[in-house]
């Protein structure tokens, strides 16, 4: 864990520039806003939440920043928070981001994710739903398995069932296409690709697997990976870079027609 200032234990009084669009097609600009009584044990939505009803009794309009389980397994909370995705905790979500990490009198620069492939829906919202047609693509299993068999009655070592599941850890948010310079997709498409290729149900499309799912990222206009790792710094899911190896030897034996 980073050392990071921490407030003094008393509530907070904070100046938010938030980025406000109205839609992908029009102008957007910095807004900047006052807001005190911010309780330090508050999560970052909350501090938000309660900058709306500040908006709101002003006769303003509210800022529109997405949200769901607010528990950090949704992955739809992702802002940028002083050009760090998800703020400055590692392994961390928006959602889980508690304003105890910040000092009184601090600004807070709030913009959404910044990529081709993410266009800005209203303010901090985006749509990743070029994330759903990537996996769409062949991020999947057609083979009918039928219900759920005994855990022990296909024989996977540790080491690979342990790698599987840290891959299908990834929520999706799109952090690694935020931090990176090139807004890549390849850790996400690389966390999808990974978990079922390396599993016996998932070995029988891995060729397949690679070409489509690249082909798609490609498509939606991601960037290309560039090896800087700042996706996985920024991964709340701890989603190592690893994946991106994987990736790129399961494209590669896709190309050249193996799968061995």
């Amino acid at each position: 864990m980073i050392d990071l200032p921490h407030s003094d234990g008393g509530h907070l009084s904070l100046t938010v520039k938030v980025w406000r669009q109205d839609d992908a097609d029009s102008p957007g600009a910095f807004q900047t806003y006052k807001i005190d009584d911010i309780n330090p044990e508050m999560s970052f939505l909350e501090m938000l939440d309660c900058l709306n009803e500040q908006l709101i009794q002003e006769d303003k309009e509210p800022i529109a920043f997405d949200h769901d389980c607010r528990e950090g397994i949704c992955g739809t909370c992702g802002v940028m928070i002083n050009g760090m995705a998800h703020g400055p905790l590692p392994n961390t979500t928006t959602c889980q981001l508690r304003m105890r990490q910040f000092k009184n009198g601090d600004t807070l620069v709030l913009e959404p994710w910044r990529a081709k492939g993410f266009p800005i829906v209203r303010d901090l919202v985006c749509d990743r739903s070029a994330f759903d047609r990537i996996q769409q693509a062949g991020g999947y299993i057609s083979v009918g398995v039928g219900s759920a068999p005994d855990a022990n009655s296909v024989a996977v070592p540790k080491k690979i069932a342990d790698a599987a599941m840290n891959s299908a850890a990834c929520i999706g948010c799109g952090a690694c296409v935020a931090s990176c310079k090139n807004a890549a997709a390849h850790l996400f498409t690389a966390a999808k690709v990974s978990h079922l290729s390396l599993l016996p149900q998932g070995s029988a499309e891995r060729k397949d697997r690679a070409r489509k799912m690249v082909a798609q990222m490609d498509e939606e206009g991601f960037g290309a990976c560039s090896n800087t790792n700042e996706c996985q710094a920024a991964c709340p899911a701890n989603i190592k870079v690893t994946d991106i190896a994987r990736l790129n030897r399961e494209y590669a034996y896709a190309s050249l027609g193996t799968s061995d």
